[in-house]
């Protein structure tokens, strides 16, 4: 079983679209959109069972060049 987060991601000024290509090519997430307010980009990803999520996570985005600040929202029960 997988557990659900999703993760926002601000980037520097005029740099969504490549901070998303660094995603992209990673291949990790199960969607990713940009989006208006705080936060730049969503993520939607399943973290692998038995995975520390935030060492799953930081090693997903530590490389990833123009982010500014991520936030991580767990789930737990979809309705």
């Amino acid at each position: 079983m997988t557990n659900l987060v999703f993760v926002q991601l601000r980037c520097r000024p005029g740099t969504t679209y490549k901070v998303a290509e660094q995603i992209l090519l990673k291949e990790v997430h199960s969607e990713l959109y940009s989006t208006s307010g705080d936060y730049d980009l969503i993520m939607k990803l399943y973290v692998p069972e038995g995975e520390d999520t935030g060492k799953f996570i930081n090693g997903i985005l530590a490389d990833v060049t123009e982010l500014e600040r991520s936030l991580t929202t767990m789930t737990f029960k979809a309705f």
